[in-house]
């Protein structure tokens, strides 16, 4: 029990540390990848944990909720890192959903505490987040709009588990002639 309420804090830093250097807006989402096997100390896939899986999800889900965001949930590479959404979210960006329901053993112990604990869950295949969180190596940047900026936290590891963080801004276009909106950076 008491390693839960370790991650819970580790998580909690980072989702201070993240909304400190991130410019967000109500409705956007941050899109999290977590290994439990790597928290775990285990190679990603091999010892997936319901009971961290659960903390994690719950402890970003209510974080995102009091700031009105968006979590997207990422599978894993089973289920083609599919993104577990809320239904509102889905239908709010015209989203295909996608006939699936993850299992610790196919779609990983952290997004099926997303299906399980969101209020009304989809699964979709493709979004482009404004933020995330990757928490053992799990490839988050597929899911990420571009551009995507890294985030440095002062917390690097969940357990085992590498953490990387990222946001993301607008793209640069026209050339050195070009003038930027510095609020956008």
């Amino acid at each position: 029990m008491f390693i839960l309420e370790i991650i819970k804090e580790q998580i909690n830093q980072i989702l201070d540390q993240l909304e400190q250097q991130c410019k967000y807006e109500s409705g956007d989402v941050l899109i999290v990848g977590c290994s439990t096997s790597e928290v775990q100390k285990m190679k990603i896939g091999t010892s997936s944990s319901k009971e961290i899986g659960e903390v994690i999800f719950n402890t970003i889900y209510e974080w995102c909720k009091k700031r009105e965001l968006y979590v997207g949930a990422q599978c894993c590479e089973h289920l083609n890192r599919a993104i577990v959404v809320e239904k509102s979210y889905q239908k709010e960006h015209r989203l295909c959903e996608v006939n699936v329901v993850p299992q610790i053993k196919a779609g990983g112990s952290f997004a099926t505490a997303a299906y399980e604990n969101m209020d009304n869950p989809v699964v979709v295949e493709h979004i482009k987040a404004q933020m995330g969180i990757d928490i053992g190596d799990t490839l988050i940047g597929m899911h990420l709009q571009e551009v995507a900026v890294p985030v440095r936290t002062s917390v690097n590891r969940i357990g085992d588990a590498h953490v990387v963080c990222a946001r993301t801004r607008p793209k640069f276009i026209g050339g050195q002639r070009a003038r930027y909106n510095e609020d956008l950076l």
